[in-house]
């Protein structure tokens, strides 16, 4: 069963940098293929980020912001030395 948890743990990952686009996106087309969701909206939510990849549709920092939002997280940046 896909989760908003498991959504935002995907989410959060990838913005962590330990995954990359195109796994989230292979995640997000096989969780679809194979899923089970606990609500319409989380399907909706996962097929967009099955777009991700595609410059077209593409996700901006608000896109995380909102999508995290619907999940009922938010997201906190912490800035560091490189």
């Amino acid at each position: 069963m896909i989760t908003k948890e498991t959504v935002a743990e995907k989410l959060g990952d990838y913005l962590h940098g330990e995954l990359a686009l195109r796994e989230l996106v292979d995640w997000s087309e096989n969780s679809i293929a194979e899923g089970e969701f606990e609500s319409p909206r989380l399907l909706e939510i996962v097929a967009r980020l099955g777009l991700a990849d595609v410059r077209a549709f593409g996700l901006a920092w608000e896109d995380f912001q909102e999508i995290l939002h619907a999940l009922g997280f938010s997201a906190k940046v912490d800035l560091v030395a490189a």
